[in-house]
């Protein structure tokens, strides 16, 4: 059995979208890594004297065994990718862990031109070489599964193959038209793509280690796991970890590798998972900003308006004018703070779903501006993260939930927070954390940062509950 470094950290993260970082982080902390997701390259200083808040995990132990950084790689071209991604590679390195993943979405967004992993996978290696790369896609726990190398998405009870789902298969940037994943990400990348199927990790072919050491290449190439069954994430992660060397080990995919390696390590009697935390209960009043168009987040603000969340809808014709900006901002927050004094929750937000006729006329203000269409999220986002922050300097910290990428790092930027952690699981990948921030009124906040797409009709109940009730 490998022996994991007893000095490095276990492993640091890349995430290529926001709300995909916290997924990570979450998958390490409820396995019982303790681990923090920073918004900039932290330092090793930073790293090693960051102690975390809370000690669910292990108490009274707070300092760090893994950490990631928030990224935005997903939506970048492969020039604009390599400006990010090469600073932040550069200072993670000089931090030593036994592993470095370099995470995507369990749906594999990415193209040759836009979030191209092949790229990311190139440039990643040439700051942790390794002899091969591991690319574990499928998740078990969130219904995506990796089977002959093509990549299955399950929704509404119907399982697809990823260029047949009914959204992937139509992303308005990166439609998946391929599943086969030696295919697709063949486009991106000149590396050689190896298979290690359900049969080998099944042990149907013979010793799944010794398979293992004959498929995979010495070269840098890729070996992409099947992943159907969480014994098949077991086996993937003995396999990666039986063969690291004393070099920090370059891997990619979803955050199936942190289950992975987890699920082997606590197999091994090398890591114990820790009870899910009970949470910190219901609280009187919840935020809940959004600046998501998704069906599933219009869900949730519908059904918290019916649970009595103070129903304030921005005017986004009117805020991404110059000219009447200001005042908006100023009769949200007058608005807002009115209702919170009352002792209700409030909900912000620009859009409910995607076929808001809101979306159409603000574009239409744009154009009429000369602004770009595109530019709405950036306006909406800094908006937003003014907004709220001039409400809670009045009020203080109230737990917040805020629903959309984009959205997210807007608002994470303008209230100063600069690492999150894990306080309790929500939905997959949208956990409730506790905010780092030089900012003391924002320091300890409570707060969830979630995609569009994620959590249940009551996701923002949940929230106030303080407890998974979906």
């Amino acid at each position: 059995m490998a022996k994991l470094s007893e000095h490095n950290f276990l492993l640091s993260f890349y995430g290529d979208d926001f709300t995909g970082s916290t997924d990570v982080m979450e998958s390490l902390a409820l396995n019982g890594v303790r681990t923090a997701l920073f918004l900039e390259v932290p330092t090793q200083a930073e790293v090693e004297n960051f102690r975390l808040k809370q000690t669910w995990n292990e108490p009274g132990k707070r300092e760090l065994q893994a950490f990631g950084v928030a990224g935005i790689s997903r939506s970048l071209r492969t020039s604009q990718m390599e400006q990010e991604l090469r600073p932040i590679f550069e200072k993670i390195k000089k931090i030593k862990t036994d592993f470095f993943h370099y995470k995507v979405c369990s749906t594999f967004d990415s193209s040759p031109e836009i979030g191209s992993i092949g790229f990311a996978t190139d440039l990643a290696s040439k700051y942790f070489p390794s002899g091969y790369i591991p690319l574990i896609v499928g998740a078990p726990f969130l219904n995506r599964f990796t089977i002959f190398g093509n990549l299955f998405a399950r929704v509404n009870g119907v399982t697809y193959r990823l260029d047949r789902h009914p959204t992937m298969s139509q992303h308005p940037v990166t439609p998946m038209n391929e599943s086969d994943l030696r295919i697709h990400l063949g486009r991106q990348t000149d590396r050689e793509i190896k298979l290690f199927d359900l049969f080998s990790l099944q042990g149907e072919y013979g010793n799944p280690t010794q398979l293992f050491k004959k498929t995979k290449p010495e070269d840098g190439g890729i070996v992409l796991f099947d992943t159907l069954t969480k014994e098949h994430l077991i086996t993937a992660g003995q396999l990666i970890v039986e063969q690291r060397t004393d070099d920090c080990q370059l891997i990619i995919g979803a955050s199936s590798v942190e289950h992975a390696i987890s699920l082997y390590l606590q197999k091994t009697n090398q890591l114990t998972k820790p009870e899910n935390p009970q949470g910190p209960g219901q609280t009187q009043q919840v935020i809940a900003v959004s600046g998501s168009c998704a069906p599933a987040t219009g869900q949730q603000i519908q059904h918290a308006l019916k649970m009595g969340f103070e129903d304030i809808k921005i005017s986004t014709t009117m805020l991404v004018n110059p000219q009447y900006r200001v005042n908006e901002e100023n009769k949200i927050i007058d608005q807002a703070i009115s209702a919170l004094e009352k002792g209700k929750s409030i909900a912000i937000y620009s859009a409910i779903g995607p076929d808001d006729p809101c979306i159409a006329d603000t574009k239409k203000q744009l154009l009429q501006l000369g602004l770009e269409a595109d530019s709405v999220s950036q306006i909406l986002g800094n908006a937003q993260g003014t907004i709220l922050k001039k409400i809670m300097n009045k009020t203080g910290k109230i737990r917040t939930v805020v629903c959309g990428g984009d959205t997210s790092g807007h608002v994470s930027r303008a209230l100063g927070i600069y690492a999150l952690e894990t306080l309790m699981p929500i939905a997959p990948g949208a956990p409730l954390c506790i905010a780092h921030s030089k900012n003391e009124v924002f320091d300890g906040l409570e707060i969830c940062l979630k995609g569009g797409q994620n959590g249940a009709e009551n996701f923002i109940e949940s929230i106030r509950n303080g407890k998974n009730i979906e």
